[in-house]
């Protein structure tokens, strides 16, 4: 998979741009603010229908005007695909797959897969239980687009449940969005352990790579035990649950379980990584987790971009290293970064440099 054109239209900083690639490495250089980072948040954007940068899409529309567009020319499996996509601050977004409108924008969901690498990665470990979550649901999505319609749908469920409950509505009013939240949470919480156990071996794998001597692994931590990849036994279990919390829901009005509150814990020996993990450390599981999400998706036959956003100047030269092995397993990888000295030695492609908003082309 690559990406051979680009074109933003009042997306952050651009008011037009337009832009090639050639397979193997782009590398944009600029200083902070210049617009660099912009570039790869598109791509993320149009990869996983969300930014990494910002929960909404007013930041995303340039300044005066109500709406911007994402447009690009994907080369997946020797076909050609051209992806829309329309970004409103006050409805919702509208998309095209080779200029036919789709009914939804999760309709283009796989026609660009990403693994991205950025400075807030260290949020992964260190950060709060909905960060870790984000990433395994985003994993998920990347894997089998169908999920964000599942992932949609328990959002959707838990508002309104919530909603009811703040109400202290009665049992009954409950019993239809308690069998939605049993079965659409027990299928989501059984991909996510099922995801889970997949990407197990390839964290340990990339973190030893990096020379780490402590022992790693990852592990789903659900709000109710015995939960497993077993769709019709989480569906019992939820099942009991409910009646077990239910009136203590009502009282307080929240739903008190589900994967809503579930995490990804991340262990380093015998501790946990987050509160135990030194700087480094953090860097180095964060690295795997997104270097194992490479990795499995390479070995289920995918072939992802990687974007790495202005992560070089964050790491030591081991973990450069790492990330500069990836990019010979990757078709196509897209780089920023602030100047070319964060650049590792015997990284070659293509160079373009970025200021105010303009990307002129350089020399490798």
């Amino acid at each position: 998979m690559r990406i051979n054109q680009l074109s933003l239209t009042n997306f952050r900083s651009y008011q037009q741009l337009d832009l090639s690639f050639k397979p193997g490495v782009t590398t944009f250089l600029g200083d902070n603010g210049s617009g660099k980072t912009n570039i790869a948040e598109a791509l993320i954007y149009l990869s996983f229908l969300s930014s990494h940068r910002v929960s909404n899409n007013q930041p995303l529309i340039n300044l005066g005007h109500d709406q911007a567009v994402i447009r690009a020319e994907i080369e997946k499996d020797g076909r050609l695909l051209q992806v829309d996509l329309e970004i409103n601050a006050n409805k919702t977004n509208r998309a095209k797959l080779n200029q036919n409108t789709t009914r939804s924008q999760r309709e283009i969901l796989g026609a660009l897969q990403v693994i991205y690498f950025s400075p807030e990665d260290l949020d992964l470990v260190r950060g709060d239980p909905s960060t870790r979550r984000d990433f395994l649901d985003k994993l998920l999505v990347t894997r089998s687009p169908r999920l964000a319609g599942v992932i949609s749908d328990y959002e959707r469920v838990v508002k309104q449940r919530n909603a009811l409950l703040k109400t202290r509505t009665s049992q009954n009013a409950l019993t239809p969005w308690n069998e939605q939240l049993i079965s659409i949470g027990a299928t989501l919480t059984a991909e996510r352990i099922a995801l889970v156990e997949a990407l197990n071996p390839y964290v340990q794998e990339s973190y030893t790579n990096l020379n780490e001597v402590k022992p790693t692994e990852i592990f789903y931590k659900s709000t109710v035990e015995n939960i497993s990849t077993s769709v019709d036994r989480n569906k019992e279990i939820y099942t009991d649950k409910v009646l077990e919390v239910q009136q203590q829901e009502i009282e307080r009005g929240l739903t008190l379980f589900g994967p809503h509150r579930d995490d990804l814990q991340l262990q380093l020996g015998p501790f946990p990584a987050k509160g135990y993990a030194s700087h480094g450390e953090s860097w180095s599981m964060a690295i795997s987790l997104r270097l194992g999400s490479f990795n499995l998706l390479k070995k289920e036959g995918a072939e992802p971009i990687l974007i790495l956003d202005d992560i070089f100047a964050e790491l030591d030269n081991s973990r450069r290293q790492q990330l500069l092995n990836a990019t010979t397993m990757a078709e196509q990888t897209i780089i920023t970064a602030a100047v070319s000295s964060d650049i590792p030695q015997g990284l070659i492609g293509e160079r373009k440099f970025v200021s105010l908003g303009q990307v002129t082309e350089g020399s490798a």
